[in-house]
């Protein structure tokens, strides 16, 4: 499986007869030679299968151009052994994690290696972008990381009972009517109100900063009032409209099961990010940041579930999270009450375990030679972790699906929900970016609706 890299990236390195071609085949050149050698070497390391992944993907992009400046010959053999690559890379990662059974029929097992290598290449661009601390950060976050497991036990209560609070969503709230989608569109803002608790030894910058201490709501309202309620939590990277507008489909979801959808920005999100790109400081920032960007994340769909009951006292309201979103969504059911199902699609379950793998091995070995585990990390994420309590509903109203070859989200995480629910993972053949057409969405939707009465 190393070989089509190799070859692809000689190629495209190699076959340039003008400074043009060159430039264009550096970034898939160098990424597939370097990639390929490594796994003919190292083998096992996921990020060479996700740098392989995205070298391929960039010369797939680079095709046209490569036309252009090289000729149909040229342009032709870097295309299909990009292609080859991009194959290759789906096709080496399936032994990294264990691959449950495939549902029904077996996909073809190059249309998996596609979707897997889909993934590969997103899963690399989260890492490869992802602002690791290092030198005085790496230090600094240590530090931070002592204070706050030295902060006495009753600030851990405080914080717990703080995730358990039902806040209002009445804080300077405004409405602005508007249409997406050919639907007239809702966008709700208040206040957040969220507070780091007093005493924490670190606050970031971020948590009071215009955008992000604002909520935002998308809802697309049914014309029929006493319509159940729908809450669509997007995932990692996303919260933009255009994009979340995909993900919940108002007309298969408003319009086609007669409910109102509520579209939730999460913090450091869309119209609520804190760097350039939509997501920064969530998952990227300091080692803390993600315990205060979940508890933010609660505090704020606690007050998305306060703003409904105010429009609708005797509301139901289900909940469909997917990816992030699926973190989240089994988060509430833990600790919200009164919600009618919850459905976590594709879910991570135990982002420490997450996070520390995906660390590079330098990385891992200073801050475990400075004392800071995997346990212990995972000791500072409990109160935001959904397997800390049980879940708040029945199993029949509670659902989880995710992909065989899924290599964002492992089957790992799902199967770690599952065992904590008790329910099955209702597993589709695909992977983390090719769930939405699959048959087990609307199965999952239709079952766990049905056992909560809303199918009248």
């Amino acid at each position: 499986m190393a070989w089509p890299a190799i070859v692809a990236g000689i190629v495209w390195l190699c076959g340039s007869t003008t400074p043009w071609q060159a430039l264009i085949g550096l970034l898939p050149g160098s990424s597939l030679v370097a990639s390929g050698v490594s796994l003919l070497f190292w083998p096992g390391d996921a990020r060479i299968y996700r740098c392989m992944a995205l070298g391929a993907l960039a010369g797939l992009a680079l095709a046209v151009p490569a036309f252009l400046t090289g000729g149909w010959a040229y342009g032709l053999a870097t295309t299909l052994l990009s292609v080859g690559a991009f194959l290759a890379a789906g096709t080496s990662a399936f032994p990294v994690a264990w691959v449950p059974a495939e549902p029904g029929g077996r996909l073809p097992r190059w249309r998996l290696a596609a979707k897997a290598a889909a993934d590969e290449a997103l899963a690399g661009y989260f890492i490869c972008f992802a602002r690791i601390p290092s030198g005085d950060h790496a230090r600094k976050a240590v530090e931070q990381l002592r204070e706050f497991e030295r902060a006495s036990v009753s600030l851990r209560t405080k914080q717990a009972d703080a995730a358990s609070e039902n806040p209002e969503a009445s804080g300077n709230l405004k409405t602005v009517v508007t249409g997406a989608m050919g639907r007239t569109l809702e966008v709700v803002s208040f206040d957040s109100g969220y507070r780091c608790p007093a005493g924490m030894p670190y606050s970031p910058e971020w948590v009071q900063a215009l955008g992000n201490a604002r909520c935002r709501l998308r809802v697309f309202r049914h014309d029929r009032p006493g319509r159940p309620w729908l809450i669509g939590i997007h995932g990692y990277r996303m919260g933009i409209d255009w994009l979340d507008f995909r993900l919940f489909p108002p007309r298969e979801l408003a319009d086609g099961l007669g409910v109102n959808l509520v579209l939730p920005t999460l913090p450091l999100h869309g119209s609520r990010r804190y760097g350039p790109r939509s997501g920064d400081q969530f998952l990227d920032g300091g080692l803390l940041d993600l315990y205060y960007a979940e508890s933010q994340t609660l505090w704020d769909l606690r007050r998305t579930v306060s703003w409904i009951r105010q429009q609708d006292p005797d509301a139901r309201i289900g909940v469909l999270g997917y990816s992030l979103g699926g973190y989240n969504a089994a988060l509430m059911a833990s600790y919200l009450s009164g919600l009618d199902f919850v459905i976590a699609g594709i879910p991570v379950s135990d982002f420490a375990s997450v996070i520390w793998l995906s660390l590079p091995a330098p990385h891992r070995r200073y801050f475990e030679a400075e004392g800071l585990s995997r346990k212990s990390y995972e000791a500072l994420l409990d109160t935001v972790s959904p397997l800390r309590m049980p879940p708040r509903l029945p199993p029949e109203r509670l659902a989880i699906f995710a992909g065989t070859v899924d290599r964002v989200v492992p089957p790992s995480q799902p199967l770690q929900l599952a065992r904590h629910w008790g329910v099955p993972v209702r597993w589709y053949s695909g992977g983390h970016l090719t769930f939405r057409n699959e048959p087990v969405i609307g199965e999952a939707i239709r079952s766990v609706m049905a056992a909560a009465g809303w199918n009248e």
